[in-house]
């Protein structure tokens, strides 16, 4: 069996925000950047585990959004390690274009008119670019395991899932009261925002067929398989939810305007139909 550890990195309090390290036997690799000005805790959480930034041999961005995505640009500078994710999110990384939100919750909207959601961070190009459905041997960076595609909270999620049964899902579920670690903990609930619950449900569930056992996300958890599977089964018939741009003003400290789209598709409807057949 592989040895490796994972270690939880706080951004946020109360567990609202997170990203997490493996460390495997040859290598370390960062799972999530937290949002923008993120490195310092990142490095601190390192360096309680006898590790520099230098050790860091991967930067894995789950998805586009700021809470993963936000220090990506400034740890591949202070690592030198590449930055692999998903081309779905391209646009959004190297913020060609403003990303949609999918709510989720009764509260999704208000959350998204705070301008958390949608705070800028420095674009990026990814050094290594997983295509639809593919998947990565993380081996030659030190860890046993795989990169996966697993799209449904956007079109561009990512996993990561170890040899030893742990998987590292980024907003693909999340646990607790609101966001994140105040109480029920060990209760699975759906992210403010998701594209596609039953992708979700789909790509959750074969990570359970696979012998996953312990999820770990970045928001909540980590949890335990059967609470997956029940929150898995629970998304098999669920449609999105009504989604919404976030349009900024020339100012970068404005909220910005909050707009639903009508009848527009998804990202993941997007590259469908765009895909050969």
């Amino acid at each position: 069996m592989s040895e490796h550890q994972i270690i939880t990195i706080p951004i946020l309090p109360f567990g609202m925000v997170h990203c997490h390290l493996v460390i495997g036997t040859n290598g370390c690799v960062l799972v999530d950047t937290g949002i923008p000005g993120s490195e310092g805790k990142i490095e601190r959480a390192l360096e309680q585990h006898g590790r520099k930034l230098s050790d860091i041999t991967l930067i894995v961005v789950t998805h586009a959004h700021t809470d993963h995505a936000g220090s990506a640009a400034r740890l591949r500078e202070l690592t030198g390690a590449p930055i692999l994710a998903h081309a779905g999110d391209l646009d959004y990384y190297e913020r060609r274009k403003e990303m949609s939100y999918c709510v989720a919750h009764w509260w999704g909207p208000l959350f998204l008119r705070s301008g958390v959601p949608g705070e800028p961070y420095t674009a990026f190009t990814p050094d290594i670019m997983l295509q639809d459905n593919a998947s990565l041997d993380l081996s030659r960076f030190g860890i046993e395991g795989t990169a996966r595609h697993t799209p449904g909270h956007t079109a561009g999620s990512v996993s990561v899932e170890l040899n030893g049964g742990d998987a590292l899902v980024g907003d693909l579920i999340a646990s607790g009261v609101f966001l994140g670690g105040m109480m029920r903990t060990g209760h699975a609930i759906r992210p403010p925002f998701e594209d596609d619950p039953q992708a979700v449900s789909a790509e959750l569930m074969s990570m359970v067929h696979a012998g996953m056992q312990r999820f770990h996300m970045g928001h909540g958890g980590p949890l335990g398989v059967e609470e997956v599977s029940r929150h898995a089964n629970a998304l098999r018939d669920m449609m999105p939810g009504r989604r919404y741009t976030l349009q900024r003003g020339e100012c970068s400290c404005a909220k910005g305007k909050l707009t639903e789209m009508r009848h527009a598709k998804s990202d993941l409807d997007a590259n469908e139909s765009a895909s050969p057949k």
